[in-house]
């Protein structure tokens, strides 16, 4: 199901008919992918749904038709703005989903507001691939969006917990999180976090800051003493380097172990080197 099917299925159609529900017979979805709901925000929707009441009806499923009880599929905001009104009934339209359907039109739902933080939007997509068993390439085609930007919104996961919470909070930016993700240490990464909240930092102060870091480990690496390498390793890199266009580098352990790094510097050119090896995760 792509999204404008998705939209067409969660909107109410026209001249459609819909029914009062009691709140109590009413569920979040089990499938929401969303954890947290703005108080702030949700009293403010409650005063307007008190003022003058629910415009856009929820959507609705019954999983057992037999027992009178309900799941939202699209909605929740309105159903837990109506709980603090006060309301005890709430206009619905009934939809027959099943659960992969509930499940992905509460991501899709999710997707298509525009008060997500960055880092609920990439858990959102990491929702899509793993409980919708989706690749990052068919999420990118589903929602019309590039797969950079999907792997871009994915990698901020790969956060320390304390960095994630800043940027839930809000405190940092996904541009800074995007610029923190340079630093492979965890501790680093971390401090640089709390420096850029304290200090106000702009992306582009801390790009420089970053990039200081990293140049200033590459020189201490430089300096140590490095093993002597055989000319057949050399001849490995630097055949290596012209088929797939990029800086390679073969690092021996011992005389049978090593290891071999290959350097690319965006998800694009990453995309190149993969389909240069045969490799597709489509």
């Amino acid at each position: 199901m792509n999204e404008k099917q998705l939209e067409i299925q969660l909107s109410v159609p026209e001249n459609a008919s819909y029914q009062m529900v009691e709140v109590d017979k009413i569920r979040p979805n089990p499938f929401q992918p969303r954890r947290i709901f703005d108080k702030k925000k949700l009293a403010e929707l409650a005063d307007s749904i008190r003022e003058s009441g629910i415009f856009q009806p929820l959507v609705l499923r019954q999983p057992i038709a037999a027992i009178e009880r309900y799941e939202i599929i699209a909605g929740e905001r309105r159903y837990r703005a109506s709980i603090i009104a006060g309301l005890t009934k709430v206009p619905a339209i009934i939809r027959d989903f099943s659960d992969e359907t509930t499940r992905e039109a509460a991501i899709v739902e999710n997707l298509q507001r525009e008060d997500l933080s960055p880092l609920e939007e990439a858990e959102a997509y990491q929702a899509m691939i793993q409980e919708l068993g989706l690749t990052q390439a068919q999420v990118s085609q589903r929602l019309g969006k590039s797969r950079p930007y999907i792997a871009n919104y994915l990698r901020l996961l790969g956060l320390p917990t304390m960095v994630k919470q800043l940027l839930q909070d809000g405190k940092l930016s996904m541009g800074q999180a995007r610029t923190l993700l340079g630093l492979k240490q965890e501790r680093q990464l971390e401090q640089m976090a709390q420096r850029t909240v304290k200090e106000n930092l702009t992306v582009r102060q801390l790009e420089a800051m970053v990039n200081q870091i990293n140049a200033a480990k590459t020189k201490k690496a430089k300096k140590l003493p490095q093993r002597r390498r055989s000319p057949f390793v050399r001849e490995i890199e630097n055949q290596l380097a012209e088929r797939l266009g990029t800086k390679a580098v073969v690092l021996e352990k011992s005389k049978q172990k090593g290891k071999i790094e290959i350097d690319y510097e965006s998800m694009q050119d990453l995309d190149r080197i993969l389909e240069i090896l045969n490799i597709s995760i489509d």
